[in-house]
């Protein structure tokens, strides 16, 4: 997972898209990127480095096929609905879920999955639109 920093959070004067403006988001300053982005099914372990300025996580969805990565709906609060979710990475130096996984921290997370597609998504308001999203696909 990367970012712009802090600096990437509004212009000076400008709006802040942590709180509902359009600020500089969508203008990929974010990503989040799987390597590799397919495994085999089973047992998978996620390791999320953050080498970012701003604290992150990752959760785990499905993806229906007949949708592409990015393509989820964000509620007025900028978040994705999180239904059906698999499991997430947001524990600093630890595994599953906690209050985020700071700059230059790891965490991690082990799930079962099946043979399908997954979206690995950052779940902060905006960020979903600034990009932070990938796809991961599970073969047999």
């Amino acid at each position: 997972m990367s970012d712009m920093g802090s600096g990437m959070m509004g212009r000076p004067g400008g709006p802040n898209p942590m709180h509902g403006g359009p600020g500089w988001y969508g203008m990929g300053m974010m990503r989040l990127v799987a390597h590799p982005g397919t495994v085999p099914a089973g047992t998978v372990s996620l390791r999320v480095h953050n080498t970012g300025g701003l604290t992150h996580e990752v959760v785990i969805l499905p993806l229906p096929a007949s949708q592409t990565a990015g393509d989820r709906p964000t509620a007025s609060n900028g978040k994705v609905d999180e239904a059906g979710s698999l499991g997430e990475a947001s524990h600093s130096c630890g595994a599953g879920s906690g209050d985020g996984i700071t700059s230059g921290a790891t965490g991690w997370t082990t799930v079962t999955l099946q043979p399908g597609r997954y979206e690995l998504v950052w779940n902060l308001p905006g960020h979903y639109a600034a990009g932070m999203y990938t796809e991961l696909d599970v073969t047999r």
